[in-house]
């Protein structure tokens, strides 16, 4: 048995190993990179802070195109959970702020993510929508909230008919189920919103009727 046969070809793959071990090493700091300014951007979003969240995202995308050249020719660093939810936070960040501003979504193949990763974001999305509802419901703004109400509701009728194996999906009945949750809720609480508002109008009304001839003037 020629050992120097199997020395050249054990050095051969420690070297491809090494190699692989560093690039595994890079996405990881960048999908921890690219997770927080996901957050951020959110975050900038639910402050109106249209500009910064831009900002915020574009760097985003730089960290994304790094991520997918560092793991080119490795199936299974492209698979791996780590860049997977990167995908799916970076997806969310992108579609919250398309939602709120009222712009078209961006797609998977603009955003430089798979399909499970943009439909899981899409469904954290709905939950930041949920927010913002409450937000302008605070403020008595009840015919914006319904708008937003709408939104979510038409992101939870499309997950509905995604049936496909959670493998391929990556749980995403599990998204549709919160989607569903946070919609119904939202609806309650706006019920209960537009309830209180007609009841303060028809208030208003209802004094203005029975006020003494001096005090309408």
């Amino acid at each position: 048995m020629a050992t120097g046969d199997i020395d050249d070809l054990g050095a051969a793959i420690l070297a491809r190993l090494d190699q692989k071990n560093a690039r595994r090493e890079t996405i990881m700091g960048l999908s921890r990179l690219l997770v927080q300014h996901a957050a951020r951007a959110i975050r900038a979003v639910h402050r109106a802070e249209w500009t910064a969240a831009a900002d915020t995202l574009a760097e985003a995308r730089d960290l994304v195109a790094q991520m997918h050249q560092a793991a080119e020719g490795h199936p299974d660093l492209q698979a791996a959970g780590y860049m997977l939810d990167a995908q799916k936070e970076l997806a969310e960040a992108h579609l919250t702020l398309a939602l709120c501003r009222g712009e078209p979504l961006p797609g998977p193949q603009d955003l430089a993510v798979d399909d499970a990763s943009w439909l899981n974001g899409l469904g954290e999305a709905a939950g930041e929508l949920r927010r913002s509802a409450l937000d302008v419901i605070r403020l008595g703004d009840v015919a914006t909230a319904e708008l937003i109400l709408g939104r979510m509701q038409e992101i939870y009728t499309l997950l509905t008919t995604v049936d496909y194996p959670a493998v391929i999906t990556r749980n995403l009945k599990q998204t549709t189920d919160m989607v569903r949750g946070v919609t119904e809720r939202t609806r309650g609480d706006l019920t209960v919103a537009a309830g209180q508002q007609q009841l303060k109008a028809a208030l208003s009304t209802f004094a203005a009727q029975v006020a003494p001839p001096a005090e309408r003037q």
